[in-house]
């Protein structure tokens, strides 16, 4: 299993990914605010969503897990 992790502490503000979804590498899975700014975060290598972590409006820390892949 692959973990999808925050590069920043930011808000979530929305999760395109859902589970049972497959992504491709550099797709992107989860989009955070960071100093008003919008950041996706990207799938770092091909995998199918196995469980999403976070919602919109979740804070999260650098290094949270945002997903996992199988």
């Amino acid at each position: 299993m692959k973990s999808l992790t925050s590069p920043m502490a930011g808000v979530v503000l929305r999760v395109p990914a859902e589970v049972g979804q497959s992504l491709q590498a550099g797709q992107e899975a989860v989009v955070l605010e960071s100093m008003k700014m919008e950041i996706p975060v990207e799938a770092g290598e091909a995998g199918t969503v196995r469980e999403v972590r976070v919602k919109a409006g979740d804070f999260v820390n650098e290094g949270d897990v945002l997903l996992e892949l199988d």
